[in-house]
Order: structure tokens, then C-alpha cells, then sequence
């Protein structure tokens, strides 16, 4: 969803699932039950960016389930998540270098890993993974660039649900499903008016505005300690965001959950 990062960019909901450090680390710290189900979380959020670069990569469906299947298990398997630190950067290029070079290590043994055999940490759902590869814009994203909007747009969401756990828990879950257009005006299906939110609500015109601007920052600040928490230096934040919003504009709102 679009968010108001000093006053400016934005985007939709879903994707992958905002990546923990510590979630990573304990993912690569053996194969005891506790790090198998860490593992089955990552994989749970991350197959599918993954899947759809190998599609973008010029893999067919069968080939990219494989692909996507066989390096979550490879993961698991030699403990590869050991290799992530957050001294070595951010968790999104690790795992996108990692497919890379599980990708160029597969061409020379195609056949090695098969559809259904071996330990399958997790079951990829391919028929809807096509539905929404489907709705990828073919013309002009790379396959990278669809990877990195999608990292941003679920840094959004993550920090959209965690602001509507918050007003939820307040007990104004009304006032943040009155309100929550104002974060996203460009996917709406009508302008936001400040009349309807104040209808809705039954405030006057000057409560609707001073409501918007705390949710805009509460938004905005969350989005801010989402972005922290997959870094390893916190002065990073700023160059993140950037990074966040330049992936944003170059797919410009195309990408479907």
C-alpha cells in the first residue's frame, strides 16, 4: 500500500514476508525441529518472488518449481542459511545471489532433483503461482526488478498490518478501515474524500485531518523500524527507503498480489 515516507511514496499489499535476522539465523543453525520450522517459514513467504524470477529467467513452470523446490531444500540440507549474517548485508541479496548460483549449479545436473522426491520443506501451490505469474507486466520487467518490488511491497503490507493490529488492539479498527484510503489514493477505486471519512466516522472536517495525519505518521514510522530490522546498520534506513521507492516507481503499480 502507499505509505507517506517523508510526505511521498507508496505502494500495494503482499508479496514476501519481511525477513527477521533472527528468524534467518535459527533457519541456519541445524536441522532440529524448532530450525526446520523457521526454515518452513522463509520458505513459506520467499518461494514464490523466487519462482517467478526463474519464470521471468526464461524457465517453464515445472522447471521453476523445481528449481524453487530443490534450493529450499539445499538451504536446509548443507545449513546454507549459516553463510547469512546481517554483518553481510541485507537478507534480499543474499537469497537472491544464493538462486542465482543454485540456478548456474542445476543446468549441470537437471535431471539430479525431481518434482515430489526427497525432504520437501514446503508444498508449492504451482497452479495458483501460475494465476499470478500470469498477472506479472511481461513487457518490460527484468526479472530482478520484479524480485526487488516485490521486497518493497510487502515491506509495505508488513507495516500496514502491523498499524491495523495496532488500531485493532486500541479498539478503532473502524477508524483505520474509515482512514486506510488515505494511505493507498492511487489504488482506490475512488478519490478519497474528506467528507465521506468524516460521515463515516462522525467528526468534523478538522478531526478527519488531524486522524490522517497521525495514521500517515504511525505508518510511516513502522514502515521505518520495518526497514530496520533486515538491515545490519541502521544508517542504512534512508538509502533502503530509496531503494524501496525506485523499485516501486520502475514497476509501476503493476504487479498484482
Amino acid at each position: 500500500m502507499w505509505p507517506i515516507v517523508k510526505e511521498g511514496c507508496a505502494a500495494r499489499s503482499v508479496g514476501f514476508h519481511t525477513t527477521r535476522w533472527s528468524l534467518v539465523i535459527s533457519a541456519g543453525n541445524g536441522a532440529g525441529a524448532k530450525n526446520q520450522e523457521a526454515l518452513a517459514e522463509l520458505c513459506k513467504h520467499y518461494w514464490y518472488p523466487l519462482y517467478a524470477f526463474a519464470r521471468r529467467s526464461g524457465y517453464n513452470a515445472h522447471d521453476s518449481q523445481d528449481l524453487t523446490q530443490s534450493f529450499f531444500q539445499h538451504l536446509f540440507e548443507q545449513n546454507a542459511l549459516n553463510r547469512a549474517t546481517p554483518a553481510r548485508g541485507r537478507f534480499r541479496t543474499f537469497l537472491l545471489a544464493s538462486f542465482h548460483n543454485h540456478i548456474s549449479h542445476s543446468r549441470e545436473k537437471a535431471r539430479a532433483v525431481k518434482r515430489g522426491g526427497g525432504h520437501q520443506p514446503l508444498s508449492l501451490n504451482t497452479e495458483a503461482a501460475e494465476d499470478r505469474y500470469r498477472q506479472e507486466p511481461a513487457d518490460y520487467l527484468t526479472a530482478e526488478k520484479i524480485f526487488e518490488a516485490r521486497w518493497a511491497i510487502t515491506v509495505l503490507a508488513k507495516a500496514m498490518r502491523s498499524l491495523e493490529e495496532e488500531y485493532a488492539a486500541q479498539g478503532k479498527i473502524a477508524t483505520f478501515e474509515a482512514l486506510k484510503c488515505f494511505l493507498d489514493p492511487i489504488h482506490v477505486k475512488t478519490t478519497p474524500s474528506y467528507e465521506r471519512a468524516s460521515d463515516a466516522l462522525r467528526v468534523g472536517l478538522g478531526a478527519v485531518k488531524t486522524l490522517i495525519h497521525r495514521l500517515r505518521k504511525r505508518y510511516a514510522a513502522l514502515l521505518r523500524e520495518e526497514v530496520r530490522r533486515t538491515l545490519s546498520d541502521p544508517t542504512e534506513i534512508d538509502e533502503e527507503l530509496r531503494a524501496l521507492c525506485e523499485a516501486l516507481i520502475a514497476s509501476e503499480g503493476r504487479l498484482d498480489p
